[in-house]
C-alpha cells in the first residue's frame, strides 16, 4: 500500500503548493452595484483645494399672490437667496499583501487574480459610500400599512414598518415628490427608485400590480422586471450593504431610496485607482491596493432650502 498523499500549505488559506488542481480558477460572484451611474462628479474638487469642496446653490424666488403694479408706486423687490453645502473628502483605500514566492509557485496568474478582487471590493465600496450619501435626506417615508405611509422631515423615521413597498406607496411618494416637494424629475417626466429586491418583491406581489402587468407589460413578471410605476423607474439592488433588506417589524421592509435630479455629487482629489507595493525584503514582500482621497454628499439633503429638494428614503 502505497503512502498517504497529502496537501501542504504555505499559509493557512494560501497557494497551494501541489499542483494538482484544475485549470479553471473560479472567482467568487459579488452583488451588483447601482448607485454610481446616479452620482454627478463635483467640478471644484481636486488637488491643492483642501479637505472639502464647497457646492454654492440658488433658492427658489417666492411667487407672489398678485404682481400687478400700481401707477406711480415702487414696484415691490423679492429677495435673492444663496446657500452652500460642503462635501468632504478622506484617504480611502485597502490592500491584499502576498509574497514572490507564492507567485513564483502558484499556477495560475496570482496578481491578476488579486487585482481583479480588489477592484471588486472597491465597486462595492464605492456603491455603499454612494448609498449613504442618497440616504442623508431628511424625508424619510415609512410605510407603517399597506394603505398607509408615515412621511418625516426631520431625517429620523416616523414609524417602524410594519408592511413592505406596494403600488400604493409608490402612488403616494410619487405625487408628495411631484405635488408637495417639486421635485425636477431626474431625466424626462421620470424619478428614479433604487431598490433592495426585498422592496421589489413586496411590489411584485401587489395584486394592482399584477393586474396592470398583465396588461401593460405580460413579459414584467415572466422577467421579474418592475419597471416603470407612475414615472417612477425602478433600479434593482441586491448590495445588501448599501440597502437592507432587513427593517421595520419583523424585518418586514426592505430599503429603497427615490430621488429626482442632482441628488448626490462625488468630490473627488485622488481618483480610486491600484496601486502596487513599493519592493520589500528585496523583492519578496509584494503587495497591491486600491486608493483614493474621494467624498460623497448629497445636494439638497437640508429641507431648510428646497429648489430641488432631497431624495426620500
Amino acid at each position: 500500500m502505497g503512502t498517504t498523499h497529502s496537501w501542504t500549505f504555505d499559509a493557512p488559506s494560501g497557494v497551494y503548493k501541489n499542483h494538482e488542481l484544475s485549470a479553471d480558477i473560479r472567482m467568487a460572484a459579488i452583488a451588483n452595484t447601482k448607485f454610481m451611474q446616479f452620482v454627478s462628479t463635483e467640478s471644484g474638487s481636486g488637488k491643492k483645494r483642501g479637505e472639502s469642496v464647497t457646492i454654492t446653490r440658488v433658492s427658489n424666488v417666492d411667487v407672489p399672490a398678485d404682481d400687478r403694479l400700481v401707477e406711480n408706486q415702487r414696484m415691490s423687490e423679492d429677495q435673492f437667496a444663496l446657500s452652500t453645502q460642503a462635501i468632504e473628502v478622506d484617504e480611502r483605500g485597502r490592500a491584499i499583501p502576498y509574497s514572490s514566492l507564492s507567485v513564483d509557485l502558484a499556477h495560475f496568474d496570482l496578481e491578476n487574480a488579486i487585482q481583479r478582487k480588489l477592484r471588486d471590493q472597491l465597486s462595492l465600496r464605492l456603491d455603499i459610500s454612494a448609498s449613504a450619501a442618497f440616504k442623508e435626506g431628511r424625508i424619510k417615508a415609512v410605510p407603517d400599512g399597506t394603505a398607509s405611509l408615515n412621511i418625516s422631515t426631520n431625517g429620523a423615521a416616523g414609524a417602524s414598518a410594519t408592511a413592505n413597498l406596494n403600488v400604493y406607496h409608490v402612488e403616494q411618494l410619487r405625487d408628495y415628490m411631484y405635488s408637495t416637494l417639486t421635485i425636477a424629475p431626474y431625466d424626462g417626466d421620470n424619478y428614479v427608485c433604487v431598490a433592495n429586491t426585498k422592496a421589489l418583491r413586496g411590489i411584485k406581489r401587489d395584486p394592482n400590480w399584477e393586474k396592470w402587468k398583465t396588461y401593460a407589460d405580460a413579459e414584467a413578471k415572466f422577467n421579474s422586471e418592475v419597471g416603470k410605476i407612475e414615472s417612477v423607474r425602478f433600479v434593482e439592488s441586491n448590495n445588501n450593504m448599501a440597502l437592507s433588506a432587513a427593517l421595520g417589524t419583523n424585518s418586514v421592509l426592505g430599503e429603497a431610496v427615490f430621488f429626482g435630479a442632482d441628488p448626490v455629487a462625488m468630490a473627488t482629489v485622488i481618483d480610486p485607482e491600484l496601486r502596487a507595493k513599493e519592493s520589500d525584503d528585496y523583492g519578496r514582500s509584494k503587495g497591491v491596493a486600491w486608493y483614493g482621497v474621494y467624498g460623497f454628499g448629497q445636494i439638497w439633503y437640508d429641507s431648510a432650502n428646497p429648489v430641488r429638494p432631497e431624495s426620500s428614503t
